[in-house]
């Protein structure tokens, strides 16, 4: 694994990258207060996919364009976008506002920012639809409705995946959120 600071909206940002030397990247965004190996045992199961990652440290003080700074900086021409909890709200940002950077997206227990959540809070009823392959994994039958409702503005394929009683999908379902990304990332 290599460990890599780079620039990012005037601050530094702390990056694990791994994996084997491909084509297809993953770039994982943890929720806010996750710890740095939150991902390991997701992308030690994407390495083993034939997926390179390229994993957040941490999200605070991010936003759209310091993750595009990002990859610039890490020479990253595109990516298949993975984000948990605050780094999904980031993610879904990213991908309704970012033309061709993005090659599919998986996010775990948020909903699109334009679709009510499981409390009737709309985080933003400006963002547009999202034009890309998504999944939505959510850890509780509560979030279910809000994940299926998201489908509106998913102007691609679109899968819901619940695992019931799952508080934290990266840390506690690596394998079940592994196999999204995967399937996400497969040309067929």
């Amino acid at each position: 694994m290599d460990y890599k600071q780079v620039a990012a909206r005037g601050g530094s940002c702390s990056l694990r990258i791994a994996g084997p030397e491909t084509r297809h990247v993953v770039l994982l965004l943890p929720g806010a207060g996750d710890s740095p190996d939150v991902y390991d045992a997701v992308a030690e199961r994407l390495h083993n996919s034939d997926l390179k990652t390229v994993v957040v440290e941490d999200i605070d003080g991010l936003d759209h364009e310091a993750v595009l700074e990002i990859l610039d900086e890490i020479s990253l021409p595109w990516a298949h976008l993975v984000g948990s909890r605050e780094g999904a709200e980031l993610a879904w940002g990213l991908a309704a506002r970012t033309f061709g950077k993005f090659q599919s997206l998986t996010v775990c227990d948020r909903p699109h920012p334009a679709i009510a959540d499981e409390n009737g809070s709309i985080a933003a009823p400006d963002c547009p639809p999202v034009e890309l392959p998504t999944t939505v994994v959510v850890g509780s039958s509560l979030r279910r409705a809000s994940a299926d409702g998201t489908g509106r503005v998913v102007y691609g394929d679109f899968r819901v995946v619940q695992l019931d009683g799952v508080e934290n999908i990266p840390a506690d379902a690596s394998a079940a959120l592994a196999t999204e990304i995967v399937l996400r990332t497969s040309p067929w």
